[in-house]
Order: C-alpha cells, then structure tokens, then sequence
C-alpha cells in the first residue's frame, strides 16, 4: 500500500508541475516578429522639383438642346397615332403625332359645298342684273319719245338697282364661304402635328386615345443638340477664389475664354472645347 500511495504521490506531482509550466509559459510575454533587430525596410525618395501642376475642377452638369421647341395640339381631337420614335432624329415637318382628322375633314366640306352654293348664286345674280340692265338701256330711249311710260323706265331702273345688290351681296357670301373653307384647311392640318424644327425628339407626354386641344400641355418636344447647351454649378468656394484670383470683370471674362472645358458624358465620350492656355482646365 505505500508503494502504490508514493507511485500516485509522484504521478500527482509531476501533473502539477506540467500544470504550473503550461501557466507560466502562457503568462510569459512573448516575443514580437520583426519588433527585434532586423533589415531596415527600403523607402522611396524623389528630389524635390518645382514645376506647374495642371489644376482640374470637375462639376455635374445638364445637357439642354440649343433650341426646344414644344410640340402642342391646335384643335381638339382624339390623338390617332404617333409617328416617330422617342428619342430618334426628326426632320422638319416631319409628322409626330396626328388628331382625328375625320371632323375636320366633314367641316372642309360642308364649307366647300357653302362655297360652291354661294358661287352658283352670284352667277345667277349676275345673270338677273344683266337683263334689268338691258331693261334699262331698252326703256331709256323709249321714255325720252314718250314711246313708253316714265313708270316702265323707274320699275326697270330700281329692279336693276336691286340686281346689282344682290350681286354684290353674292359676292360677299363668296368671301364668307371661302374664308370658311380656308378655316376648315387650317383646322385639318392642325391635326399633322409635326416638327417644327429638326432635332431629337423627346418622349411622348401623352399617349394614343387621349383628347387634346388648344390648352393642354405639349405632346412632346423636339431640341437641336448640335450645338447643345451645359448648365453646371460651381461650388462657392471655387467661385469666390476665382473672384479673387481675377478681380475685374474683364480678367474674369478673358479668363473664361481661355480655360478649355471637357464634357464628359455618362459613356466615357468625351468632347473638348479647347482653350488658349493650358495653365488651368475645366473638366
């Protein structure tokens, strides 16, 4: 029994100090890697040199067309259908969208049919005032030898008189039908809505079946892009320093003229307005 008793006594011992040296081992500061003496990293170095730096600014802007030109209906009318592609190229006159002709169309006709009635009336007109007026001529010699009444004379005399009015009146109802008939051409071909200029069309605002007349808002519109305007901000810092910089309004205008500009579009295309110095660029 002693025997064994010292076998587990030494076993015991031996656990215990494996215990302890496991202990110190962990709390024992350990040695960093490359914290002890070692090869000096390299360093790149370059002489100092004075030169000019070209300056780049860079600002967000918005494209417009040179010109923008707003496409709206005249009449009132049901939109037919469209004839152009959004965003494609058009052609002055080119047609864009077009109105239900068919109203139009009818009233042209009904003011023709009027126009052709009212020049039927005056050539009958015109044919009643020559006979009065041959009554007159026949009358007139025949009264002055007594060969007929004074009263013959006068009732021939104021029927042609007449007939001349109603002439006249014929043709005013001429210009009153023709103007109509002009209307009407006018009111038909407000139905083409087309380019007024040529350009990129833009996006429809209304679509296919919807009523439009004189007070709704365009249908769409058409811009030039060649030129094309840049509308961009500055930041107020950057301003004030080029105030600064240029204090005058003749140096900041010369300075203007000078600084080349770059737009760069969303794709990376790039189009450089070119200036006289290259001291400073507008990006």
């Amino acid at each position: 029994m002693n025997t064994i008793a010292k076998r587990y006594l030494w076993i015991g011992g031996a656990f215990c100090l494996a215990v302890i040296a496991l202990i110190v081992g962990a709390l024992r500061p350990k040695h960093v890697l490359g914290t002890g003496t070692g090869a000096t990293p390299d360093v790149m170095v370059a002489p100092v040199e004075q030169k000019d730096v070209t300056l780049y600014s860079e600002w967000i802007g918005t494209l417009d067309g040179f010109e923008n030109a707003a496409v709206k209906a005249q009449v009132t009318g049901y939109l037919l259908r469209q004839g152009y592609q959004e965003g494609a190229f058009v052609q002055k006159g080119q047609l864009l969208f077009e109105i239900d002709p068919r109203p139009f169309q009818a009233a042209l006709d009904q003011a023709q049919g009027q126009l052709a009635q009212a020049t039927a009336q005056l050539a009958n007109a015109e044919a009643v005032q020559v006979r009065t007026r041959l009554d007159v001529e026949r009358y007139t010699p025949l009264a002055k030898e007594q060969a007929a009444s004074q009263q013959d004379l006068d009732n021939a005399t104021q029927n042609n008189l007449a007939a001349i009015a109603t002439v006249e009146t014929a043709k005013a109802q001429i210009k009153t039908a023709g103007a109509a008939v002009e209307t009407a051409k006018v009111n038909l071909g407000f139905t083409r809505l087309i380019a007024p200029i040529s350009g990129i069309a833009g996006q429809a605002q209304l679509q296919v079946g919807a009523l439009v007349d004189a007070s709704s808002p365009p249908v769409t519109t058409v811009s030039t892009v060649e030129p094309i305007k840049v509308f961009f901000t500055v930041s107020e810092p950057e301003y004030l320093a080029f105030n600064r910089q240029y204090p005058s309004l003749a140096s900041r205008e010369a300075q203007r003229r000078l600084m080349p500009l770059t737009l760069i579009l969303a794709d990376g295309t790039t189009y450089p307005k070119p200036g006289k110095s290259t001291s400073q660029t507008a990006k």
